[in-house]
């Protein structure tokens, strides 16, 4: 059975609407015609997060997400993906958005780049926000 599971590191936080964060995490699998076995959430502080930058990806820099796809198989989505959440706020309040729809973009950009959206040039860098709006929509409608 598919999973989407929700944790905390070193930080307290609770995610709301699980069952339609869940349900909406699923259809944009489907809808990049992937099959999901599992995601687990962490949701951590941001030195956490620089730890893991640090240690894992040799990165020296505070990020809002990291995202480590578990998969052996290309067609199924297997990951574990930290989110920090002061950054998402920071960020929320630097880009003068509401936290929820800040912390649902950082959501889902992890589950686009396990589905193959890239975002190193800046063409990929606009395929990928194309994307996060054109789902952070289809969340509105659940």
């Amino acid at each position: 059975m598919a999973k989407i599971n929700f944790f905390t590191e070193d930080f307290e936080f609770r995610i709301s609407s699980k069952t339609i964060i869940r349900t909406w995490i699923t259809h944009v699998i489907e809808d990049h015609k992937k099959y999901l076995k599992s995601i687990n959430y962490i949701f951590c502080s941001d030195d956490f997060l620089l730890s893991m930058n640090k240690r894992y990806l040799n990165h020296n820099t505070y990020t809002d997400i990291i995202t480590f796809n578990q998969s052996s198989a290309p067609d199924y989505i297997e990951a574990d993906i930290y989110i920090s959440i002061p950054r998402v706020r920071e960020n929320a309040f630097s880009l003068k958005v509401p936290f929820a729809t800040e912390l649902n973009r950082v959501i889902i950009h992890g589950v686009l780049h396990l589905v193959g959206i890239n975002d190193k040039s800046e063409n990929e860098k606009l395929e990928m926000r194309k994307y996060e709006d054109h789902y952070l929509v289809l969340l509105t409608q659940l």
